[in-house]
């Protein structure tokens, strides 16, 4: 069964301790260090558009790109009349297309690590700095090796919970940089049976090094990169790196031209 299909219906309740509130709050700090407090922002493996309704009341209008029409389902459902300066559309990262470009370009939670080949993600990079207007800024995160191969390599992580409860299986193979996720949620049904339902979800390991660059290679500049959402640098030990870059080539041709 392909990647969020049936785990898409409990995504948020299973990820409800993630912290998107503070993560958009650094995000938006990050652009409003550099001019950029309203326009069009990207996110690319929008979900259920969590992210994308807390950017939008900053501010934003925001454009939400994922390759789960289940998860954009729900994304709109959460939305319901309140979807003013939401945009969902059902594309693939790594060949997305939009009507023009935007100011920034946000990834949050990991999505990155789902381009398990770097060529894909060097392509993916490449339609980033097409997409962004002359200097405008991209900030991601991503899972590091180090996280895979010294936090949940091999891990079996489980939760029981009244009403959905899950397995997480992990198997990471070094040599391939990939981290294969088996999983099994149990969800209760309304005559207080459970459901059990499987996915596999497979992520690639990357490394500070790797990914500046394909930045570097895709018309980007890299800026600088955080552990995780805090004001700490990234260093070795560090499981989910932050990545701040800048769109350059359209940026040079316009200072050539005398434009800026």
């Amino acid at each position: 069964m392909p990647a969020y299909e049936s785990f898409a219906r409990v995504y948020d309740e299973l990820m409800d301790d993630v912290p998107y509130d503070q993560w958009a709050r650094t995000i938006r700090q990050m652009l409003l260090c550099r001019g950029i407090s309203d326009g069009l922002m990207l996110e690319l493996g929008c979900g259920t558009g969590r992210m994308m309704k807390i950017m939008s009341d900053y501010g934003y209008d925001m454009i939400g790109v994922d390759s789960s029409l289940e998860m954009l389902e729900i994304a709109r459902e959460k939305a319901g009349d309140d979807c003013e300066g939401l945009l969902y559309l059902h594309q693939d990262m790594r060949e997305f297309e939009l009507y023009g470009t935007v100011r920034s370009v946000i990834s949050v939670c990991d999505s990155i690590n789902y381009i398990i080949s770097p060529e894909d993600l060097a392509g993916v990079f490449r339609l980033v700095s097409n997409y962004l207007d002359p200097g405008g800024f991209f900030i991601f995160d991503f899972n590091t090796e180090y996280y895979y191969e010294s936090l949940v390599g091999d891990a079996v992580i489980a939760e029981d919970r009244e009403e959905v409860s899950f397995i997480w299986y992990n198997d990471y193979d070094k040599e391939r940089h990939l981290n294969t996720i088996d999983l099994s949620v149990f969800v209760r049904e309304a005559d207080g049976r459970y459901r059990k339902f499987n996915e596999q979800h497979i992520q690639r390991g990357y490394t500070l090094a790797g990914i500046r660059q394909l930045l570097t290679e895709s018309g980007l500049d890299f800026l600088d990169a955080f552990d995780g959402y805090s004001d700490r640098k990234a260093g070795n030990s560090s499981s989910r790196i932050v990545v701040l870059a800048q769109e350059k080539d359209k940026r040079i041709r316009q200072k050539a031209e005398g434009g800026i």
